[in-house]
């Protein structure tokens, strides 16, 4: 999405139907809120509240503010699903993944290199089976 709202038309962003307000053409929410997006900033608003989203908006340079909202997007929905942990949750659960799975195929590298050294000095077939 651009940073302007080309699409701007008299139906209000998500952000200022969400807090019923008259949406504005220098409003500082509707290029990053569509209307056709308003759980995004509900759960936004949810999480951090609309004064604070409103001041980081101003606080980031323009041409980061797509950045910024898809990062506060995301991590208010990873908050709404772990209200602890929120995205470290998420990420601490795939490190584990990706630990498990790194065994598993050390498990099984080995387990050709047992199959490999069992095999000897006997040849193979191009199709696995042995000639003797």
């Amino acid at each position: 999405m651009s940073s302007s709202y080309s699409n701007y038309t008299n139906s209000p962003c998500a952000a200022c139907k969400f807090l019923r307000r008259r949406c504005t053409s220098d409003c500082v929410f509707a290029p990053y809120f569509p209307p056709e997006e308003p759980t995004k900033f509900a759960n936004v608003h949810r999480i951090f509240g609309a004064s604070n989203v409103s001041k980081i908006l101003h606080e980031v340079a323009p041409h980061q503010r797509e950045d910024a909202v898809n990062s506060l997007a995301y991590e208010a929905e990873a908050r709404l699903k772990d209200p602890v942990y929120g995205c470290v949750g998420a990420i601490s659960v795939l490190q584990r993944q990706v630990l498990k799975l790194q065994r598993e195929l050390e498990e099984t590298n080995a387990d050709l290199m047992r199959y490999a050294s069992c095999l000897g000095g006997e040849t193979t077939s191009a199709y696995g089976g042995r000639r003797g």
